[in-house]
């Protein structure tokens, strides 16, 4: 496989963003959707490859005027599903089961990291059990995730989906030899650079990644995980175990008959830093000292993602603590040590305490429950199914919004119309980040994307800059009969 960005999307290809920004989506000024108090955002994201679009909106969706929202998820594989209900899952761990900085640095190790620390391991096998009672029964799922709906799977969708939690709670190392699919997919694709490869590594930084607004990316960052698959590492460990959650099959030639193979099919060019690592709204992140960023973009994903868990606990911004003098240190300063007589009985008591922190610090020991997500709900679709969608009484006009991500663009076809209200809106992502296109060919893929949405009944988005547009939106206005 010569391609570097693989069969399958992982991560996306561009920034997360709240699909209720006005200052992001213009288009949204006229959809009318808080008219009735009954009424709720239907969205439909095709081919995203991650749920940072959905989780970033539900998280900030205290900031706006209070509505219930239904996503419908379209991937073109399982093993993305999968990866859905994990991060869902995670983002929606509660306090007593899991801190957030500890569920910060395990959302950015599973999200982007080839190999992962022993506990995180530990934690995707706890959680596979956990979701294979909820594909295969329902009243678990409604019990442990209330607003994830798996009903419009089809039944082989659902065994297959058991099939992957089944992969992933086998303890075994030697079932998906990480380091070693890595390894041959940049043989593949680097051919006769590969001996050379850190140079082509470099060259990839700075003559593609830096000049799209990527600079936060330190080289250091990005060629490290460009060597060994490893893009976060918010704590100094051990990531030595292979991240089954990016384990996926492909079916390939082999001596005339075609073979299924299970290996590392993903990106190895653009990286997983482009999805929360590159912006922020804190603005702090991107100071310069001699005209060197002071922080790296792994700086700005933890902070992104300790913030979006934040917001979705308490529905309040997010504000990092002041660092404070030490007590000790001011007690020094105003008449030195004291001694302090600790009784029996608070001795007990402190290793009462102890304990009791020792069990909630480790989320297997605990059962699983979720966050509330009040008036939410988020509807797994069958794969590849847009086409049939305009076909089913249930989905004609319904929804107010539709993401496309690059690789899925293909999709919007006049076909697509039925299936939204009469005034929506369409997002779709652009190539910018898709590092193997020169500029010409950026320039044309918008290009292109512009004259299906046209033909599909948008209207025209006016003068778009291929260089610096993460996404083209366009407003949708069905024709009056």
């Amino acid at each position: 496989m010569s391609n570097g960005f693989g069969t399958i999307t992982w991560w996306g290809f561009s920034p997360a963003i709240d699909l209720q920004n006005p200052d992001l989506i213009t288009a949204l000024t006229g959809l009318n959707i808080d008219e009735k108090d009954d009424e709720e955002m239907r969205i439909l994201l095709v081919g995203a490859g991650d749920l940072r679009h959905a989780l970033t909106t539900l998280a900030r969706s205290y900031r706006y005027r209070k509505k219930k929202f239904h996503f419908y998820i379209l991937e073109n594989a399982l093993e993305l599903y999968a990866r859905d209900m994990l991060f869902l899952s995670l983002s929606l761990e509660t306090p007593k089961r899991m801190g957030l900085q500890e569920k910060t640095e395990m959302f950015l190790e599973l999200f982007g990291n080839l190999t992962i620390r022993k506990q995180a391991s530990e934690y995707v096998e706890k959680m596979a059990n956990e979701f294979i009672k909820m594909v295969t029964d329902f009243d678990i799922l409604h019990q442990k995730l209330p607003m994830l709906d798996l009903s419009q799977l089809k039944f082989k969708e659902r065994d297959f989906l058991e099939g992957i939690f089944k992969f992933w709670r086998n303890p075994s190392l030697e079932i998906f030899d990480a380091v070693k699919h890595w390894d041959m997919r940049q043989r593949q694709y680097l051919g006769p650079r590969y001996d050379c490869r850190m140079n082509a590594y470099d060259w990839d930084y700075h003559m593609k990644l830096v000049n799209k607004e990527a600079e936060i990316i330190h080289k250091h960052e990005y060629k490290t995980w460009r060597s060994t698959g490893i893009a976060f590492e918010p704590r100094e460990a051990t990531y030595d175990v292979p991240n089954k959650t990016l384990a996926s099959g492909v079916v390939v030639n082999q001596g005339g008959e075609k073979v299924s193979r299970r290996g590392y099919w993903g990106d190895i060019v653009a990286s997983p830093f482009l999805a929360f690592g590159i912006q922020s709204e804190d603005k702090s992140f991107f100071k310069k000292s001699n005209n060197m960023y002071t922080k790296l973009s792994l700086n700005v994903a933890e902070f992104n993602i300790l913030s979006l868990f934040h917001e979705l606990t308490h529905k309040e911004k997010y504000v990092p603590p002041k660092v404070e003098e030490k007590s000790s240190e001011k007690k020094e300063k105003e008449g030195g040590a004291t001694i302090t007589e600790i009784t029996e009985e608070e001795e007990n008591q402190e290793e009462e305490s102890l304990k009791q922190d020792d069990i909630s610090s480790n989320p297997l020991e605990l059962p699983y429950e979720s966050l509330p997500l009040e008036d939410v709900k988020i509807t797994f679709l069958p794969l590849n199914c847009l086409p049939d969608l305009q076909r089913k009484s249930k989905y004609q006009n319904t929804f107010h919004m539709v993401y496309f991500a690059n690789s899925l663009v293909h999709l919007l076809t006049s076909d697509v119309a039925p299936i939204l209200t009469d005034t929506a809106v369409v997002i779709i992502e652009t190539a910018r980040y898709m590092l193997e296109l020169k500029d010409d060919q950026e320039v044309e893929f918008v290009n292109k994307v512009i004259g299906l949405a046209k033909a599909a009944g948008c209207q025209d988005p006016g003068k778009i800059d291929a260089k610096t547009s993460n996404f083209i939106t366009f407003r949708y206005q069905r024709p009056s009969s």
